[in-house]
C-alpha cells in the first residue's frame, strides 16, 4: 500500500449493551442531544486497520467479510481483511483498462459487482465480484430537463445499480435549490428525483459588459440541505429549515417526520478552526477540468482542490450560528435507518441522530472522538479515526 503523509440535560445513567461496545443510556440537552431520545454511546471497536489512508470517504463491504476502500489522494484502492491482517492492492495508477487517477469511491451494485469511481480519469468503472476491471463510462451525462452536462458522481446508489448525484449550476448562477438526479445505467435514462437546499453563497461581480467577472464564494457553515439514499431506492433528505427528515418515496410521494427540535450552536473562533480543519476529512474541495480536442469534450475532477491553510477565517462571511446538522451525504444503514450527522460545539464527541422510515428520531449515537461514518457493511458500522496530521484509520463496530 502507498499512503500520503500529510439546554443543560439529564444525568445519563448506563444500562445495557456493555458486552457488545455498546453503552446505552437516556439523552439530554447537552452537546446535540434531544432530551426523551435514546442514546448510546458507542465503544470499542471490534477490528481496526493498523496502516494508515490519506482519505476514505465511501467503503464497499464484500460478500466474506473483506472490504474494498479507494484513497483518492494516495491514488490506489485496496481490499482488506480486517480480521485476518490481509491486504492487497488491485489495478494500478494510468488511464489504461485496469488503471484509475484518482479513485475516490466504491459502491455496490447488482451480482456483487462493484462502481469505482475514477475522478482523474472521468470515468465510471464496473469491477467484477472477483475485483477484475470491466466497462467503463464517463461521468459526464446529459441533464434532459435542464439541456446540460452534468457530473453524475455518485453520492448513494440503491440495490438496483441506480446512481443518485446533484445537479450542477452554471458557474455564473447562484440558484437556492439543486436537483437530485437518478441515472438508470442499463438504460441511459436521467431523471430527477426531488431537489434540496444548497448552503448559502456570495455573489460579486466586477468589469463591464464586454469583460465581466463573477464571482460566487459559498458561506461556510451555513444551512444546507442533506441527503442520502436507502437501498430500496427511497431518498431520505434533512431539511435546514426546521430540522426534520424527509423520505421521498419509490412512487415520488414524501413522507416526512416531525421537526427536531435544537439548540444552536454559536460560532466562536473554535467552530471556525474546526471548520478548517473538517475540511481535510474528505480531502479538501473538488476541481473541475473540463476538456476540449477535435469536437470533443473530456470532463474530469480532482480531489484536493481546498482552500489554504493560511487563510484568514475572519474574511469568510461567517453566519452566527451552526446549523443542526453537517450538509454531508446521508448513509443509511442495511435496516434503513438514516444516519444525520449532528453539528457540536468545538471539541465535542461526534454524534449522528437516527431516524426511522417515518422520519421519526429513533435515536442517537455518539461516536468516540475523531470519527465519522464512512459506510456500512452486515451488522458492521465503518468508521474512520483521523489522527492529529490528517491520516485516516478504518475501523469496523456493531451497528447499534
Amino acid at each position: 500500500m502507498r499512503t500520503k503523509e500529510a439546554a443543560k440535560g439529564m444525568v445519563c445513567v448506563l444500562v445495557a449493551g456493555l458486552a457488545s461496545g455498546l453503552a446505552v443510556g437516556c439523552a439530554g440537552g447537552d452537546d446535540g442531544a434531544t432530551e426523551g431520545v435514546q442514546e448510546v454511546q458507542l465503544g470499542e471497536a471490534e477490528a481496526a486497520w493498523a496502516e494508515a489512508f490519506s482519505v476514505v470517504s465511501t467503503v464497499r463491504e464484500l460478500p466474506g467479510g473483506r472490504v474494498l476502500v479507494a484513497d483518492p489522494l494516495s491514488q490506489v484502492v485496496v481490499w482488506l481483511d480486517m480480521d485476518a491482517g490481509a491486504a492487497d492492492t488491485i489495478g494500478g495508477l494510468g488511464e489504461g483498462p485496469a488503471e484509475y487517477r484518482q479513485p475516490d469511491a466504491v459502491w455496490p451494485l447488482p451480482g456483487d459487482r462493484t462502481l469505482l469511481v475514477d475522478l482523474g480519469n472521468g470515468r465510471l468503472t464496473v469491477l467484477s465480484p472477483e475485483l477484475e476491471f470491466g466497462d467503463t463510462r464517463p461521468f459526464a451525462v446529459m441533464d434532459p430537463a435542464a439541456g446540460s452536462v452534468v457530473m453524475a458522481i455518485p453520492q448513494g446508489v440503491d440495490a438496483m445499480g441506480r446512481l443518485y448525484f446533484r445537479s450542477m449550476p452554471a458557474f455564473d448562477q447562484n440558484p437556492d435549490s439543486l436537483k437530485i438526479l437518478r441515472l438508470d445505467l442499463d438504460t441511459e435514462e436521467t431523471d430527477s428525483v426531488g431537489m434540496f437546499k444548497q448552503q448559502g453563497r456570495t455573489r460579486e461581480e466586477s468589469g463591464d459588459a464586454g469583460n465581466q467577472n463573477v464571482r460566487i464564494t459559498p458561506v461556510p457553515l451555513s444551512p444546507e440541505d442533506a441527503w442520502g439514499v436507502a437501498e430500496d431506492g427511497r431518498v431520505v433528505v434533512a431539511r435546514a429549515g426546521d430540522y426534520h427528515v424527509d423520505w421521498i418515496e419509490v412512487d415520488g410521494s414524501v413522507t416526512s417526520g416531525p421537526p427536531v427540535p435544537y439548540t444552536p450552536v454559536r460560532i466562536g473562533q473554535g467552530e471556525k478552526e474546526e471548520w478548517r480543519e473538517n475540511g481535510s476529512e474528505t480531502g479538501g474541495g473538488l476541481g473541475i477540468q473540463v476538456m476540449q480536442a477535435n469536437g470533443s469534450m473530456r470532463i474530469t475532477a480532482t480531489r484536493g482542490a481546498g482552500g489554504d491553510d493560511d487563510d484568514n477565517l475572519d474574511d469568510y462571511p461567517w453566519p452566527e450560528v451552526k446549523p443542526a446538522f453537517y450538509a454531508r451525504p446521508i448513509r443509511v444503514d442495511r435496516t434503513g435507518r438514516a444516519w444525520v450527522r449532528r453539528h457540536q460545539r468545538a471539541g465535542a464527541s461526534p454524534r449522528y441522530d437516527l431516524f426511522d422510515g417515518t422520519g421519526a428520531l429513533a435515536m442517537s449515537v455518539v461516536l468516540p472522538m475523531g470519527r465519522r461514518v464512512v459506510g456500512f457493511g452486515e451488522g458492521a458500522l465503518y468508521a474512520v479515526r483521523m489522527d492529529e496530521v490528517g491520516l485516516q484509520y478504518l475501523e469496523r463496530y456493531a451497528v447499534p
